[in-house]
């Protein structure tokens, strides 16, 4: 059952752009590992060249030491979603699996099997061009566990889930997971990969920014700030920024600061007269671990009244 992802060192060029350069990185069995990046960091080029969609110019892209292009029946070696609408709209969801199924040698027992996994019983043949974004991305899932592989890579399979079919994903691939399948999830939404990889590749401009686990990278970004909670923000943030620290607003009445203690921070606020309710350590989400890592690497970033958003009062 077990497979690994291996990618080493990739380089791609499109005319002037280059869209990888040197992309290295691992995907083991066991685990979910998150394959994240700003928009134009390499993400869906590198997962095309594991497919062979795109060839690279330079390096490898190898699943269970073989190259996709030299697997006979690949969807039982990987199983892939990069296209949610990659389908045939006037065949129904169950004509559009039998298909596959018949192009791999597989039979009609395991497409009912994988309809009912998917959750699409009910709606299985129906039209699948009448579908809602959530539901061809559950037929993809369907698609892509047609051959019962050991592998998948899943670009963005949270888009357009309702919250009932968000909490199935997320259970969906923390059980396959635990059966030893190595899974690649390209997404944008760090709260969902929060609570659901193991771990995470971080891309740039083509290359790998972090190759680390989820838990070491929330530990990392929370470092030795500290919360605090306040009815008087504005007062709290002057009097810290001038006390030497970097405060950043993370609520309507709660300030994330760095480079002062706790101690001290209760004792300037005190002795200024500034109300608070807490003072507590600091425990990053994803999101702000994934924001501090990429900051450099964003090709299109936008402003909040004229200011780049998300900066703190120095």
């Amino acid at each position: 059952m077990e497979a690994t992802i291996e990618v080493a060192g990739l380089r791609k060029r499109f005319g002037p752009v280059l869209a990888l350069d040197g992309m290295s990185f691992t995907v083991t069995p066991g685990q979910v590992t998150g394959f994240v990046g700003p928009n134009g960091a390499g993400k869906s080029t590198t997962m095309r060249v594991i497919l062979g969609l795109d060839a690279a110019d330079e390096g490898s892209a190898l699943i269970g030491g073989r190259p996709y292009l030299g697997m006979r029946h690949p969807l039982s070696h990987v199983g892939a979603l990069l296209d949610a609408a990659a389908l045939q709209p006037s065949r129904s969801a169950r004509n559009h699996l039998l298909w596959l199924a018949h192009s791999q040698g597989l039979g009609t027992k395991r497409v009912d099997e994988v309809i009912a996994q998917s959750g699409l019983g009910t709606a299985a043949r129906r039209k699948a061009g009448g579908y809602s974004l959530g539901m061809r991305q559950r037929l993809g899932i369907a698609a892509a566990m047609l051959g019962d592989p050991p592998v998948l890579m899943l670009d963005e399979p949270f888009n357009g889930l309702d919250p009932e079919g968000i909490a199935w994903m997320r259970g969906f691939l923390r059980s396959l997971a635990a059966q030893g399948r190595a899974i690649l999830v390209s997404s944008h939404l760090m709260s969902e990969l929060q609570d659901t990889a193991d771990h995470l590749v971080v891309v740039g401009r083509g290359q790998v920014i972090a190759d680390t686990s989820v838990a070491a990278l929330i530990a990392t970004a929370s470092g030795d700030r500290v919360s605090v909670r306040t009815s008087a923000r504005t007062q709290a943030m002057t009097v810290l920024a001038h006390a030497g620290a970097t405060v950043a607003a993370t609520g309507p009445d709660t300030l994330t600061v760095s480079g002062l203690a706790a101690g001290t921070i209760v004792a300037r606020l005190t002795d200024n007269s500034v109300p608070f309710t807490e003072i507590s350590p600091h425990h990053a989400t994803l999101e702000e671990a994934y924001m501090e890592l990429t900051r450099e690497a964003v090709e299109f970033r936008g402003t909040v009244d004229g200011e780049i958003a998300g900066e703190a009062v120095r």
